[in-house]
């Protein structure tokens, strides 16, 4: 009787999550299909890039979701866990899904509460992870914005005071919550680790934009490329609107003054980053769905191999 109680127990928690990601399937259906009905006009922009330029970016895409997936594996290495490669992805595809159609980089709190229900991840060590992974993210950023389009000395004071008010905000949330170190892996190798993947993050982005703006102006140059991504980096910290729509555009603009790009190749180079990218979100959503598929086939073979080992013993029991 035991084994029987146990075995649907653990029958029912299976059927749940299956059900719960059915839930969520049907919902993100929902969502694209709500956006797409009221952003019509990035359908019409993929018309008129070039099906090469599309493929491309898509390529590079994967790659910068490859970035994502190494961000968190090091902010994980750091809070002393690990989860397989399959879970990774899956749960970058989920943020990233919600980053796009939720304001406020809601994809970082669907990361945090999952890793506590899931694994039972102290929040706050997933925090103090991710506020490092944003200072080297904004170090990074301040050093592509400054670096190509100002002089050494204006560049230095610049990312000092960048550095500055990062260790300072670091510091504070730290003695804030009291945070201890005892429960992470914060020395020289994880920091150094989390630089070297914000950095690959960084290459990956300078990619993705280089190729967005030569397709409307092939006379921007490099240095050009680099500050316009720092700047748009930036905006992520004040991702107030859905995939930061609007807010990144306002940055770029902005910082003209920086990286010389006139509005218009802003705008152009915005409309295919956009377009370009929910056709990526899409391919990423079959990808989510395909894996859910293959999980409840394995949840289904797990459940009849646990049937069978709940109910051997019982045979056995039964002939004694």
């Amino acid at each position: 009787m035991l084994f029987k109680k146990g075995y649907n127990i653990y029958h029912m928690k299976k059927r749940v999550r299956v059900v719960l990601g059915l839930l969520l399937i049907v919902a993100t259906i929902i969502v694209f299909t709500l956006y797409v009905s009221s952003h019509t006009r990035l359908l019409q922009a993929l018309t008129r890039i070039s099906p090469f330029t599309v493929v491309w970016l898509l390529v590079l895409y994967g790659a910068w979701l490859g970035g994502l997936i190494l961000i968190l594996h090091a902010a994980l290495y750091m809070c002393r866990y690990t989860i397989s490669i399959e879970e990774n992805i899956l749960l970058n595809a989920y943020s990233t899904l919600t980053n796009f159609f939720v304001p406020g980089q809601g994809g970082i709190a669907v990361r945090g509460v999952y890793l506590k229900k899931r694994h039972q991840l102290r929040i706050r060590d997933y925090v103090t992870s991710m506020l490092l992974y944003y200072a080297c993210y904004a170090l990074v950023s301040a050093c592509m914005l400054l670096i190509p389009s100002r002089s050494w000395g204006q560049s230095v004071s610049g990312i000092l005071i960048v550095g500055g008010a990062v260790y300072i905000g670091i510091r504070w949330y730290m003695k804030r919550l009291h945070a201890q170190k005892d429960g992470l892996n914060i020395g020289l190798p994880s920091i150094t680790y989390l630089l070297v993947v914000t950095l690959v993050q960084a290459f990956v982005q300078v990619v993705i934009y280089a190729v967005e703006l030569h397709s409307v102006n092939r006379s921007i140059s490099l240095g050009q490329v680099v500050t316009y991504t720092g700047a748009a980096n930036f905006a992520l910290f004040v991702a107030l609107t859905p995939g930061a729509i609007g807010i990144r555009e306002s940055f770029l603009v902005f910082s003209r003054s920086l990286h010389h790009i006139s509005t218009a190749n802003i705008v152009d180079a915005s409309i295919i980053d956009r377009a370009v990218f929910f056709v990526f979100l899409g391919l990423l959503f079959v990808m989510t769905v395909l894996l859910h598929a293959k999980n409840k086939v394995q949840v289904e073979k797990s459940s009849i191999t646990q049937q069978n080992k709940f109910h051997t013993p019982l045979s056995i029991d039964g002939e004694k």
